[in-house]
């Protein structure tokens, strides 16, 4: 799964350091503090910007996202 041409942005979270989304393959990807990134497949747009905006990054993606969509860990 590429991504260089993806743009992260960072969040307020104890946990998740920065968030990206490829629009047109529906990618979502989550960079964590400890230095690993995952994508998640098939997530809607509005999904992302609910992630984004959220007061909580981590709650929303427990709530919303981890255990919902296929993820894989890239590096």
């Amino acid at each position: 799964m590429a991504y260089e041409n993806v743009v992260f942005y960072p969040v307020q979270s104890s946990n998740i350091a920065q968030i990206g989304y490829d629009e047109l393959e529906s990618v979502l990807y989550v960079t964590f503090h400890n230095g690993s990134t995952y994508w998640y497949s098939d997530v809607p747009m509005n999904i992302y910007e609910g992630f984004i905006s959220a007061p909580s990054a981590g709650q929303y993606f427990w709530q919303n996202i981890r255990s919902i969509y296929p993820y894989e860990r890239m590096i």
